[in-house]
């Protein structure tokens, strides 16, 4: 299982005193004003900063937060985090509710067909290769065996089972398939 996971990105520069705009990727804030620290990702390099201050910010959507790092204290410092990934561990992660899953446990995920179907008898039918947002809603990104792949809506009337702990799911509705 994955044990750094992207929380957020960071945006412009918020204000005078090295604040940077971070957008949160579960939508959820709380998570963020808790870390001390955190692994900021840019450019294929990695460092440790420490977070110095943090709040949320207002608005329609309320998934940013201002975030003021230890040695980023102007605008021009702030503005050389823009773009860039913030990680953290799996226990500084969104929590998750029933029926929730993080993306990169279900990468790799092997589908199956469901047992009674005719024409795979729950034999294996690909696997999850990344989970994408479209416009009604998350998409699975499934390859299938025979390397071709297809976007499944990610909902419960096509995947009844699923578990990343056992690397598995299992795609009700083969017709979606077509």
């Amino acid at each position: 299982m994955v044990k750094k996971f992207i929380i957020g990105l960071a945006g412009a520069p918020f204000g005078l005193n090295g604040f940077v705009k971070v957008r949160s990727l579960s939508g959820e804030v709380d998570h963020l004003l808790n870390l001390e620290s955190v692994i900021i990702r840019k450019d294929e390099e990695e460092r440790l900063l420490k977070i110095e201050e943090s709040s949320p910010l207002g608005g329609v959507s309320g998934n940013f937060v201002i975030m003021r790092f230890k040695g980023i204290n102007s605008p021009e410092d702030a503005k050389t985090l823009n773009g860039a990934q913030l990680l953290a561990g799996r226990e500084e992660a969104a929590p998750l509710q029933p029926g929730e899953f993080y993306v990169e446990d279900l990468k790799g995920v092997v589908v199956f067909a469901p047992p009674d179907s005719p024409e795979k008898c729950g034999g294996q039918i690909g696997h999850i290769t990344d989970i994408l947002e479209g416009g009604g809603g998350e998409l699975v990104e499934i390859k299938l065996s025979s390397g071709e792949l297809k976007l499944i809506p990610f909902r419960k009337e096509f995947f009844t089972e699923i578990n990343p702990q056992k690397g598995m799911a299992v795609l009700e509705n083969l017709w979606i398939l077509e």
